[in-house]
């Protein structure tokens, strides 16, 4: 069991490392959406509604976004490598669980426990990287990491279609198991421990209940708007939503008046004082704002506004991942020659102009005409996302890695459904089949990418950096 130096790993001990770092946060980025193509085939063998069974999806979700900041904290104090293969085996016994499986009930609980362990997978995984490599080829390591997520978070329809083509939907989760198990052998031997001494004061269970309180409830908001389904939300479901969310930001109030004062809270507002984590943090959430925005509108655009088939729509639409994870590399390879808020706001540049033509396109517009500006999109993100994510996780001492790494799961969720209300509200007034709603989705996306590039140029007036 290697114990990582001040600077990293030495080589092949950071391969190693690495290797069970992406794969494990590949398993569990996958899995979020793998079951989504099996979801007719689930609801039809357990005998369960259409509505019922999104709970299967769901129950993952949401368990990952109450326990992110729980699981990144515990590793502050208890360490990154014990919360990784703990949240890794319970997410394998977890997905035993889901095949046996009898009743849509016991799947849901089985799913909202796996995701439980994912939340321990998540929370700590750039935590884990920033200890796996030393500070010269960090950017290498996060833009690696990216990478596999960007891969992982499209590729579960692709994988759920090849498994289901041969086998039923219960090999959807087995396949966890002896991947799960490699992983975690690997893991014992191959992550790195802690160097910086641990947080000391026990995680406090009001803090850990009111966290997954507020997310729940931000969640269940989101969810009630029907955006996520990719329907148009009903006057009454999105005043419900409305609420739901509303109650969140209450409870949210009294939750973080009651971290303010403490040195090390679960929610990091001490790592929020600082002024370039901050403006990350913004980056981040005005950023994942603008993604959401296009992600859901987009589908609208192509299937209603401009007639294109399912088919048409899915493979226009990967222009956009796949420049990511062709642009993301060279992005890890200019951090630290380049400085992270310069790279950030020309890549947020680039995705503002290319949300903006596709606002602007005509009402028949030609393949070739889509493509190149879905990939600036995503040529834009990919530029933007590795420096950005080597800022938030290096901006704060080494104590509180774990800390800064949730934060990145906290800031991408909070930007997603800021997009996810926005656009229900637009959808609320312009119609979602015709083309207006989803234009002015994409030029509003274009707005929040731009003031995202405006919130990283500003980090070039703060540098701050801890080892």
């Amino acid at each position: 069991m290697p114990a990582s130096a001040p600077d990293g790993l030495p080589t092949p001990a950071r391969y190693h490392s690495m290797a069970v770092i992406v794969l494990g946060i590949a398993l569990s980025v996958l899995d979020g959406t793998i079951v989504n193509l099996a979801l007719p085939g689930i609801a039809h063998d357990l005998q369960a509604s259409a509505a019922q069974a999104v709970w299967v999806v769901n129950a993952y979700q949401l368990a990952i976004l109450a326990f992110l900041l729980p699981c990144a904290s515990l590793g502050d104090r208890v360490g990154y490598r014990r919360v990784y293969l703990g949240g890794l085996l319970l997410f394998t016994v977890a997905s035993a669980a889901c095949v046996l499986a009898s009743s849509l009930p016991a799947l849901a609980a089985a799913r909202a426990v796996q995701g439980l362990g994912a939340a321990g997978i998540m929370g700590v995984n750039a935590a884990l990287v920033r200890l796996t490599y030393p500070a010269r080829l960090l950017g290498r390591g996060i833009a690696l990491n990216s990478v596999v997520v960007a891969t992982a978070s499209v590729a579960g329809p692709t994988v759920a279609a090849a498994v289901l083509s041969i086998a039923p939907w219960p090999w959807l989760f087995a396949l966890n198991l002896p991947l799960g198990l490699v992983v975690l052998v690997l893991g014992w031997k191959a992550l790195p421990h802690n160097t910086a001494p641990p947080v000391t004061g026990a995680l406090r269970w009001q803090d850990v209940a009111l966290n997954a309180l507020m997310f729940s409830l931000v969640f269940l908001g989101v969810d009630a708007l029907g955006t996520r389904a990719g329907a148009t939300p009903s006057p009454a479901a999105l005043v419900w939503g409305l609420g739901l969310l509303g109650l969140g930001l209450v409870v949210g109030f009294f939750y973080l008046r009651g971290q303010w004062q403490q040195s090390a809270p679960l929610f990091p507002l001490d790592l929020l004082r600082i002024p370039v984590f901050a403006l990350s943090m913004c980056t981040s959430v005005t950023a994942f704002a603008a993604q959401m925005l296009a992600a859901i509108a987009l589908p609208f655009l192509m299937l209603d506004g401009w007639g294109r088939s399912h088919l048409e729509t899915g493979l226009l639409m990967t222009a956009w991942p796949v420049a990511i994870v062709c642009v993301a590399p060279l992005a890890g390879r200019l951090i630290g020659r380049w400085p992270g808020g310069l790279l950030g706001g020309i890549g947020l540049a680039l995705l503002a102009t290319g949300l903006g033509l596709l606002a602007a396109l005509p009402p028949q517009p030609s393949s070739a005409d889509i493509v190149w500006r879905m990939a600036l999109c995503g040529a834009g993100f990919g530029l933007f996302q590795s420096p950005n994510n080597h800022i938030i996780v290096t901006s704060g001492p080494l104590q509180r890695a774990g800390a800064a790494s949730g934060m990145l799961g906290t800031a991408r969720l909070t930007g997603q459904s800021i997009g996810a209300v926005l656009l229900a509200i637009i959808f609320s007034f312009a119609s979602a089949h015709d083309g207006r709603g989803p234009m002015l989705a994409l030029a509003l996306a274009a707005g929040f990418a731009g003031v995202a590039s405006l919130f990283s140029l500003l980090r070039l007036r703060h540098t701050r950096k801890f080892g």
